[in-house]
């Protein structure tokens, strides 16, 4: 049934992961200039996949493990994401300039926390079905 709770936290993910990466800036840097992730092609990339993860996982709702496996790997993909953002946050310069971080770099957790309510609401729909069959 593609109607529940965890295909909401799933399509909230796509649209944290997919279009909103695209408008919010990561960071600006010395000279003020806004940095998308357009225009990095590893970023790109990596939301790309994230966004992409959360579609499959939505359409693969009738087997609740591959779609908990799904969501794992897309918060592991997440994860790499915000390393890299830590990496590049710390490497970049501003001794003599401020550069500020944009909000696209807190996507990713976003993105962590939605996974990771989808993926409860996940076992506890396998634990229903597992206590349903008890029963039989």
């Amino acid at each position: 049934m593609i109607q529940r709770i965890q295909t909401i936290y799933l399509a909230l993910a796509f649209i944290v992961s997919g279009p909103l990466s695209l408008f919010f800036p990561l960071w600006k840097d010395v000279k003020g200039i806004d940095f998308h992730v357009g225009q990095n092609t590893v970023y790109t990339l990596l939301f790309g996949l994230c966004a992409a993860l959360s579609i499959i996982s939505i359409f693969s709702y009738k087997k609740r493990q591959t779609q908990f496996v799904y969501n794992r790997l897309n918060m592991i993909l997440n994860f790499i994401l915000l390393g890299l953002f830590v990496y590049q946050s710390l490497n970049l310069s501003g001794e003599t300039l401020v550069s500020e971080k944009g909000i696209g770099m807190f996507l990713p957790i976003v993105s962590i926390i939605l996974l990771a309510l989808a993926n409860k609401a996940i076992k506890k729909d396998e634990d229903l079905v597992k206590s349903a069959d008890r029963i039989r």
